[in-house]
């Protein structure tokens, strides 16, 4: 998931809309989630269907505080889509999933409180 920055963290420089428009965040549904022992950190190797032309993306994510594989299928959840793909150990990660980080710091993944479907880019 790349590094954690806390509720603490100084905000970060002023954006163009444009600068906003370049990052693709869509909305997918967890179709596959195992837990990924071999990772540096605990990880969750996840398949994310984001369907239409984009289809099924793989993601290693470090949400093992909250999260267990077997309960995580059928969830919605937002990921950048256009970030070139990411070795993470022998794994090959190609969308980066997005969470925030509770009290501890530890990810809690961010998701529309609403059924949508899969694909919808985040505006």
């Amino acid at each position: 998931m790349g590094r954690i920055l806390s509720a603490s963290a100084e905000p970060s420089a002023p954006i163009g809309f444009d600068d906003f428009l370049k990052v693709d965040i869509r909305v997918g549904t967890i179709v596959e989630a195992e837990p990924y022992p071999e990772a540096r950190k605990p990880s969750i190797k996840l398949v994310i269907d984001f369907g239409g032309t984009i289809g099924r993306k793989k993601s290693s994510a470090q949400i093992t505080r909250h999260y267990r594989p077997e309960d995580l299928p059928g969830r919605q959840v937002l990921a950048v889509v256009n970030f070139p793909p990411r070795q993470i150990g022998k794994f090959m990660s190609e969308v980066l999933t997005l969470g925030i980080p509770d009290a501890e710091g530890e990810v809690v993944l961010i998701g529309p409180g609403h059924t949508v479907p899969d694909g919808g880019r985040l505006y």
